[in-house]
């Protein structure tokens, strides 16, 4: 689109009228069509405000016009300005202050036209045909130009408790701090509204931390439009293609595209998935990542050796986007916590406040009676308008507002299991486009690991979904069917396993009520209640930006437009690829510990640097980890309770991701992990016991513990080889050496400390644990048996206890003396 390179005026003049804006600060102009705001990133052409130095009288000028405006409005953060060329603006006045600490809304045409008369600047002057755009483009308008947060760290959560006591009404209460909820608080913060939030439990702490960990458009939503000609698909995938670019850039270190094949095994799918993959691209436009190619089976089994090679004819590669979810989801929600908004995790809303309206009569809902979970503290949050991002939970806050109201979510669940990382590269995925029952599987690298998934089955409206033992089989015969027979698919591989529930909707207002929508629904009920459902975690920026716009109009607050399109989130402004050698050379971490919190916590990473431990060794000279196996290091621990952590469960599941990679090393962290919140949060010995027992059931049941746990402790037949039992009973009596027919902790120490090897009595007891079926302190030889039985079965794999039985049994046996009595005299 052609647009002048001409400014009104001479750059210098009427820049420097704008007193808002201070020295250095970048001014980005886009042309828009009339009556339309453009969406996007901001264009290159942009004006650097000339410094104030040596201007004269028109410095003392803009200096007494910057006091009176503070004056006025208090300390503007953010501001954009739309300046008509062609034809007046409908908008005569100054849009009014509104929201906290004096936030303004976009100026109307006659405060420009009275800036550019203090001047003396020509505001009457008729612009020249060359000054307006060469096609019928109505006004340049001057995107905003942001300035800092009003915080420059969160505030605590007491802090936050206290303002949502104490500010007599917000604008907004947003229920529920999920993708959606946090997104819904940081639009319409920035916005200029008096924002609160409130989350039952922690931020993220339900589908938002379940995902796929995918950012995509959705290339089966693409093949459901196409074959189905669904134009509301096809709008879904385009704007989640735009979504997918927009979170990109504005989260750059928790998210990265991510290259992923789709083998082909049948001649005549490649063009038909070629097709398919190509117009993907075209739809994502100028926001496609890279453009899609075709693989020849050498290169395929090149980049995926592991991949099924019978009958391979060639694969494409596509890209989409990876991110951590529930750290993004923390990002949103701090983000929206520096730039003002009242957030609060643990606090559950009991009931909804309802006030009568004086001119209709009806009661709306003003707000919510709020209990703090953590101390059982009740208060009254009061609002203009009540938003309820809840996802799954949507219906019962509706039914709060009206206990009539007709359900609109339909909970569908969603399994993922993770696997070591070798079966899978380190920067390919895979896509399963059809399995045996027509779902979708993805099989991608995350965090050193591999993510297979997901399923799709109805479920229950649960907060502690559990994934079950079919759904875990599902996926790994899934997986088996493309992986190459040399590769050994074990159940036992299951390092961790979760399932998150989706809120698929129904519209209330559709007539087919019956029709499912992967879509989002904002729905307004008569009191005035504003729900928002259903979407994806990659649009959650737009839907948050739908839900604000409906409760703007609803309930006429004076805001201004949506500004989060290109607004980093926090650790995202200042990150860059090579952030973590800095971090190497001056703290001393080790580089793989540099690189994970520079991928975790963005520019924000010198802060968690600064409160590293020293481990007392030549290198590294800081950063002691919580598991030998994973890069966290314990001033992860001290940070995350600045980052609203609470419990344990945060920490291991959200601040740090170990109970999504490894549920096994997350229980062997739990003990340090609550011994260092404890001394953050004046944790007593009785409560550290109950953050323990929280977690571990946590891991137990929601994060594949159990399913885990079941498989090693599996009571069925022993079915072994007569010579493999005696092989084991043999090792086995190395241990019980008094033949008690079971071995314990003490058994195994005695056996350790004859080849030198020292173990923390912690450690062992919870390797003994992990196969002593009857929680007795002691495991007896039929089930060591069992245990070696599951192994060989391949339903277990990676069990402490055997391989350090098997590593002891050999160490015993090179130290035992070689017989002399028959070699000619010995010596």
């Amino acid at each position: 689109m052609a647009q002048s390179s001409r400014v009104p005026w001479a750059a210098g003049t009427w820049l420097a009228l704008l007193p808002t804006l201070g020295p250095g600060s970048r001014l980005h102009f886009r042309v828009s069509p009339l009556g339309r705001r453009r969406r996007g990133p901001r264009s290159a052409r942009c004006v650097r405000l000339p410094s104030r130095r040596g201007r004269g009288s028109a410095r003392e000028e803009a200096a007494a016009r910057e006091e009176e405006v503070a004056r006025e409005a208090g300390a503007r953060r953010r501001r954009a300005l739309r300046v008509t060329l062609a034809q007046p603006d409908p908008s005569d006045t100054p849009a009014p202050s509104c929201g906290p600490r004096g936030r303004g809304s976009d100026p109307g045409r006659r405060q420009i036209l009275s800036w550019l008369e203090e001047a003396g600047a020509p505001a009457d002057r008729p612009l020249a045909r060359e000054d307006q755009c060469q096609v019928n483009l109505a006004y340049v308008e001057a995107a905003e130009c942001f300035t800092e947060p009003v915080n420059r760290e969160p505030p605590s959560r007491e802090a936050q408790l206290l303002t949502l006591q104490n500010t007599p009404e917000f604008d907004i209460l947003v229920i529920g701090g999920g993708a959606t909820g946090s997104g819904c608080a940081l639009d319409a913060v920035t916005r200029g509204l008096k924002t609160a939030l409130v989350e039952r439990d922690d931020f993220s702490s339900g589908t938002s931390s379940r995902s796929t960990k995918l950012i995509h458009g959705g290339v089966r939503y693409l093949q459901k439009a196409i074959m189905k000609l669904d134009i509301e698909q096809y709008r879904m995938v385009k704007e989640a293609l735009h979504e997918r670019a927009n979170l990109l850039e504005i989260a750059p270190h928790l998210s990265a595209p991510l290259p992923i094949m789709l083998p082909i095994y049948k001649w005549w799918q490649l063009p038909y998935y070629w097709v398919g993959i190509k117009l993907y691209d075209l739809v994502a436009g100028s926001n496609c990542l890279k453009s899609s190619y075709v693989l020849s089976k050498s290169r395929a089994l090149e980049h995926f050796p592991m991949l099924q090679k019978d009958k391979l004819v060639g694969a494409i590669v596509y890209y989409d986007g990876q991110h951590n979810d529930a750290r993004m989801n923390l990002a949103i929600a701090l983000t929206a916590a520096r730039y003002g908004a009242a957030t609060a995790n643990y606090m559950e809303v009991v009931s909804l406040l309802k006030k009568t309206d004086p001119e209709t009569g009806k009661d709306c809902v003003r707000g919510a009676r709020c209990k703090d979970v953590l101390t059982g503290q009740e208060f009254d949050v009061r609002a203009k308008c009540v938003i309820n991002a809840t996802g799954p939970f949507t219906d019962s806050v509706r039914k709060m507002d009206d206990k009539n109201a007709a359900a609109i979510c339909q909970p569908s669940a969603g399994v993922h299991i993770v696997m070591p990382g070798y079966y899978s590269p380190e920067s390919m995925g895979l896509l399963d486009p059809a399995t045996s029952d027509g779902r979708v599987i993805f099989f991608l690298p995350w965090q050193k690991m591999t993510i297979a998934g997901t399923t799709d089955t109805p479920t229950d409206i649960t907060s502690h979904p559990i994934p079950s033992e079919e759904d875990i089989n599902f996926i790994l015969n899934e997986v088996r069917n493309y992986l190459s027979c040399d590769v050994e698919v074990r159940r036992g591989d299951v390092l961790a396993a979760w399932s998150g529930i989706r809120p698929l909707v129904t519209d209330p207002n559709s007539a087919d009520t019956q029709s499912i929508s992967r879509n989002h629904v904002v729905d307004i009920s008569e009191s005035g209640l504003i729900t928002i459902a259903g979407g994806k975690w990659t649009t959650y920026r737009s839907m948050a930006e739908d839900t604000v716009n409906a409760a703007i109009k609803t309930h006429n607050l004076k805001a201004g437009p949506s500004r989060t399109v290109g607004l980093f989130l926090q650790g995202g402004k200042d990150w860059s690829p090579t952030l973590y050698i800095r971090l190497v050379q001056d703290y001393g971490l080790e580089s793989e510990v540099a690189q994970h919190l520079a991928a975790t916590y963005g520019d924000k990473a010198f802060e968690v640097a600064k409160m590293a431990s020293v481990t007392g060794k030549r290198w590294p000279v800081v950063g002691v980890r919580l598991v030998s196996e994973f890069p966290y290091i314990e001033a992860e621990v001290k940070y995350g309770v600045k980052e609203y952590a609470c419990t344990a469960v945060d920490m291991i599941s959200r601040r740090t991701r170990l109970a999504f990679l490894n549920v096994q090393a997350a229980e062997e962290a739990l003990p340090r992990i609550v011994e260092l919140m404890g001394r953050e949060l004046n944790w007593d010995d009785r409560k550290k016991e109950q953050e323990l027992e929280t977690a571990r059931k946590f891991l137990y049941y929601e994060m594949g513990y159990k399913s885990r746990s079941e498989q090693l402790t599996d009571r069925s037949e022993i079915s072994l080889l007569p010579s493999d039992i005696d092989r084991y009973k043999k090792r086995f009596h190395k241990f019980d050496a008094d033949q008690k027919g079971f071995i314990t902790i003490v058994d195994v120490q005695r056996v350790l400390e004859s080849i030198n090897v020292q173990m923390d009595e912690n450690t062992l007891h919870e390797i003994l644990n992990e196969v002593d079926l009857n929680k007795n302190g002691q495991v007896e030889l039929n089930e060591f048996l069992q245990l070696m039985s599951a192994i060989q079965k391949g339903r277990v794999s990676g069990s402490r206890l055997a391989i350090l039985m098997k590593t002891a049994e050999e160490n015993l046996d090179r130290r035992v003396p070689i017989p002399v009595d028959r070699s000619c005299g010995g010596l």
